[in-house]
């Protein structure tokens, strides 16, 4: 499974976003390895404009959910730590996306740079799609 962060859904929902990215996400949903979380669906629906969001809800409706428990958050909190003794910040849903993808042992697609940093220092496993955006499994 791959959970995919905000900044690639977003982009790929974007009329001229970018086409290796817009790619990358369809060869994951045509796979059924497209996941998503809590913490995106607050960034991406979040910031839909209104004639967006029944569109987007739907869409979004059919895609394997990671919610989020008590659990969870304790070990965002604890990765922030980790994070902020290392002398790096990120924004604080995207720590609670790492810390999900750390647990799970799964991969996270994303374009943010902050990630790699947190990849560098976590381990922390990052999907790469493959030429022209295939799936690549594990």
């Amino acid at each position: 499974m791959v959970l995919v962060d905000s900044s690639v859904w977003i982009e790929s929902l974007r009329r001229r976003g970018r086409i290796e990215i817009k790619l990358a996400v369809e060869a994951l949903l045509d796979t059924y390895e497209a996941q998503w979380c809590s913490p995106v669906r607050l960034e991406v629906l979040g910031g839909a404009r209104p004639e967006e969001r029944e569109r987007l809800g739907l869409y979004f409706s059919v895609i394997p959910y990671r919610r989020c428990d008590e659990s969870d958050w304790n070990r965002a909190v604890a990765l922030a730590w980790e994070l902020r003794d290392k002398g790096v910040t990120v924004p604080w849903l995207d720590v609670v996306v790492a810390a999900l993808v750390l647990h799970d042992n799964n991969r996270l697609f994303a374009i943010d740079t902050h990630f790699r940093r947190i990849s560098e220092l976590t381990g922390l496993r990052l999907y790469e799609p493959g030429y022209g955006g295939v799936f690549v499994p594990d």
